[in-house]
């Protein structure tokens, strides 16, 4: 008798997202697809302007409106199809089942509210709770994310705390309703070295002890080593490659990847030597091909050829299985 799998908490597929800017309407997202089992982890890796805010935001319904928007695709959240869901629908599904961590706590927190009522408005509206209940639910947030005298913290506002506090702020309002999915975008950007790895320890340990599953969105994959059992590498809006994040340390299918992977520093290298990086930048929206995207920046001796050829204006290579869960982007000149 065959095994019947657990569907996914979250199922992505073919996801194209674009806006309407001066220049037209521009893909910032293409065809993407993964899935996040209940419980699982997944994490989502490329430079700055690869598409992977994006995707967070489509899939929490907060795509700048009415520039932002999904041109097709599905985003299956626990059997319940959100890429078409009304807004009324995604403010019950936003904070309660599906929470947040948004990249700069300073812009993301309100200056002029305090913590305390910042953090009330998602319970109170979710919640059957009082004002004083909420209150106390609040407190007891903070002290579990680790910020001492909790109760003071929730009369102050977001410039008089550190920004570590102002992340550990975010986590908690992050988790107030008990979500099911959280979605960590860069959530230790511009912390010092010693709070990313607290707040990354903390994160695992809020995950193993609420059973969420978790998205972490980040460009570096040292963070992804140590918090994901899954990988999703995306370029110029494109999954490149997806495999259990073992394998992408041990054998990297894709010259994207594998740059990523060597531009991380390491404890073994000579003092003053080079650090390697990857030459050239990611295109941008108006100036995308179909073909493979990273073959202007690929080092393979065939990659001008192929940049001269109809095949790099025309024909999107497909991903394909190289091994069980191992994904990659079928193209000579971009595969290792």
């Amino acid at each position: 008798m065959s095994q019947i799998l657990p569907s996914p908490l979250l199922s992505v597929r073919d996801l194209c997202v674009g806006f309407d800017t001066d220049a037209g309407f521009l893909v910032a997202v293409d065809g993407v697809s993964f899935d996040i089992p209940r419980g699982g982890t997944i994490g989502i890796v490329g430079e700055s302007g690869c598409g992977k805010s994006v995707t967070a935001f489509s899939i929490m319904g907060l795509l700048p409106r009415p520039a932002g928007r999904i041109v097709s695709g599905s985003i299956v959240f626990d059997g319940e199809e959100l890429a078409s869901a009304s807004e009324a629908r995604m403010r019950g599904i936003r904070g309660r089942r599906i929470g947040m961590i948004y990249q700069e706590p300073m812009s993301a927190l309100n200056p002029v509210r305090s913590i305390g009522s910042q953090m009330m408005e998602a319970l109170l509206l979710h919640e059957p709770l009082s004002k004083k209940a909420a209150f106390d639910r609040c407190a007891e947030l903070l002290d579990r994310v680790g910020i001492p005298s909790a109760r003071a913290r929730l009369a102050a506002y977001p410039h008089q705390l550190s920004g570590g506090m102002r992340q550990r702020v975010m986590i908690a309002m992050a988790l107030s309703c008990g979500p099911d999915l959280l979605i960590a975008d860069e959530p230790t950007t511009a912390l010092d070295v010693t709070i990313q790895a607290q707040i990354l320890e903390l994160l695992h340990k809020l995950r193993e002890d609420a059973g969420m599953a978790l998205a972490l969105i980040t460009h570096d994959l040292g963070v992804i080593a140590q918090n994901c059992a899954e990988v999703l590498v995306m370029y110029a809006g494109r999954v490149v490659e997806r495999a259990p994040v073992n394998e992408v340390f041990e054998s990297p299918a894709h010259l994207y990847t594998k740059g990523l992977l060597e531009s991380i520093p390491r404890l073994d290298t000579g003092r003053k030597s080079v650090l390697p990086t990857i030459p050239g930048m990611v295109p941008g929206l108006k100036d995308l091909p179909e073909g493979a995207r990273f073959a202007p920046r690929s080092p393979h001796p065939k990659a001008a050829a192929y940049i001269a050829s109809e095949a790099y204006r025309s024909v999107r290579p497909p991903l394909v299985e190289l091994s069980p869960g191992h994904w990659v982007e079928d193209c000579e000149v971009v595969r290792v």
